[in-house]
């Protein structure tokens, strides 16, 4: 079994009693992220696409742009019982181009004050358009409503680790004519789409102005966040937006589109990337 999926040993309740019987459960393990050597932060994932998810976290909190202002990102330390490599710590070297010393410690340490509850508020909100790198194209995409409605059921196949599980959200990047890009699945749903931006920036792609962005999840502060960073335009979930993400969509120009299903979506934020809306 992978670190992916994990087995627990259940007692299934059947309708008429219990019986014994395997179970496979979404792996879940701490990844510590530093930077030159010095701690930066720890975020519970679903091993896999470690390097792409150190990549989006990082352009998420603003200490990278993109691919080149990383000289080197390797696993280290971190030994189980047989000293074998657990690769749950990275060490992220970052070239001059990325920010400065000082940035990165202010980064690490409201990572640290805000991993419970995540960044809430309007003065978070002007904080992001400070940093935004990349103004959302106002004219475009525009998307179909029959292809929006379709995105939920073209992810689905592709959620191996959840057909399994059931315990893991997917992100991946949608094109105007429905095609999947980049499918992540992970425990924490901002975990997928870091592993998703940081895909594509390993790739030299952002910004992503021609691209929407899906999630299995509902829509978050956070996602719309990450979504605006990477300079996509719309956020499409197959749950439902928070009232502070429908207010940072708006502010920001994002397209905001929640419980997506093929027979309907709600549409909150951003009607003009939407055909006949």
């Amino acid at each position: 079994m992978s670190r992916v999926i994990a087995r627990a040993k259940v007692r299934h309740w059947n309708g008429t009693g219990f019986v014994s019987r395997p179970d496979s459960v979404a792996g879940e393990e701490p990844l510590e992220i530093r930077v030159a050597g010095a701690p930066f932060t720890v975020t519970m994932r679903t091993p896999g696409h470690d390097i792409e998810l150190a990549h989006g976290l990082l352009h998420a909190e603003g200490i990278v742009a993109g691919r080149a202002d990383v000289t080197v990102m390797r696993y280290c330390d971190g030994v189980d019982e047989q000293g074998r490599n657990t690769y749950n710590v990275l060490d992220v070297a970052l070239s001059p181009t990325a920010a400065d010393p000082a940035a990165v410690a202010a980064a690490a340490r409201s990572l640290t004050t805000t991993s419970a509850c995540g960044v809430c508020g309007s003065a978070s909100i002007d904080a992001l358009a400070k940093r935004q790198r990349y103004p959302l194209p106002v004219d475009g995409p525009v998307f179909d409503p029959a292809v929006l409605a379709r995105l939920p059921e073209l992810l689905r196949p592709r959620q191996q680790g959840f057909r399994t599980t059931g315990g893991l959200h997917a992100a991946a990047l949608a094109t105007t004519d429905g095609r999947l890009e980049f499918v992540r699945e992970d425990v924490g749903r901002h975990n997928a789409v870091d592993k998703v931006i940081g895909a594509a920036m390993l790739e030299g792609r952002l910004p992503l102005g021609d691209r929407a962005l899906l999630t299995s999840s509902r829509a978050s502060f956070e996602l719309v966040q990450k979504a605006v960073l990477a300079g996509i335009p719309v956020l499409v979930a197959v749950s439902a937006p928070s009232s502070l993400a429908v207010e940072l969509a708006e502010s920001t120009g994002l397209t905001l589109v929640g419980f997506t299903r093929h027979d309907g979506f709600n549409l909150y934020t951003g009607h003009h990337r939407v055909r006949g809306a």
